[in-house]
């Protein structure tokens, strides 16, 4: 149910994202999906890949903080209101949305959440029948 994600503090001046991009190149490591949120003084890029020990690994060697969280996929339909169901879910249960982002499938998105409680959210998301869990295996081929 759950994936690895790697928040990597990262310096918000020029070549910072790009030191960390080379990084991961240089040892063979491919981003499947990230996103970066910033402050004045510096960013947290969220990065998911299948290497996320290799990852955090590298970049931890190379003097640059990484955590590693808990987030949850979810495959929700590619058209208007397709993530309401899944919104609705979590307001009724009163859970918390820290942050998400997106990318694009086939005929679908995958959102990627992370929440102030992981395990109740895929609870109660599992009651929903129209909810699809995206698994590590379905998307790191």
């Amino acid at each position: 149910m759950k994936l690895n994600q790697l928040s990597i503090f990262a310096e918000n001046k020029p070549g910072s994202l790009n030191k960390i991009c080379k990084l991961l190149a240089e040892n063979n490591i491919d981003i499947l999906t990230l996103s970066l949120a910033d402050t004045t003084d510096f960013g947290i890029l969220r990065v998911i890949t299948k290497d996320w020990e290799k990852a955090r690994d590298v970049l931890t060697r190379n003097q640059i903080i990484v955590r590693v969280t808990d987030v949850v996929a979810v495959e929700v339909p590619n058209r208007p209101g397709g993530m309401c169901s899944i919104l609705d879910t979590l307001s009724r249960y009163s859970i918390n949305v820290e942050y998400m982002y997106a990318f694009a499938a086939t005929k679908a998105a995958i959102i990627i959440f992370r929440f102030d409680a992981p395990d109740v959210a895929i609870e109660k998301l599992k009651a929903d029948d129209a909810v699809k869990f995206v698994e590590p295996e379905d998307i790191f081929q």
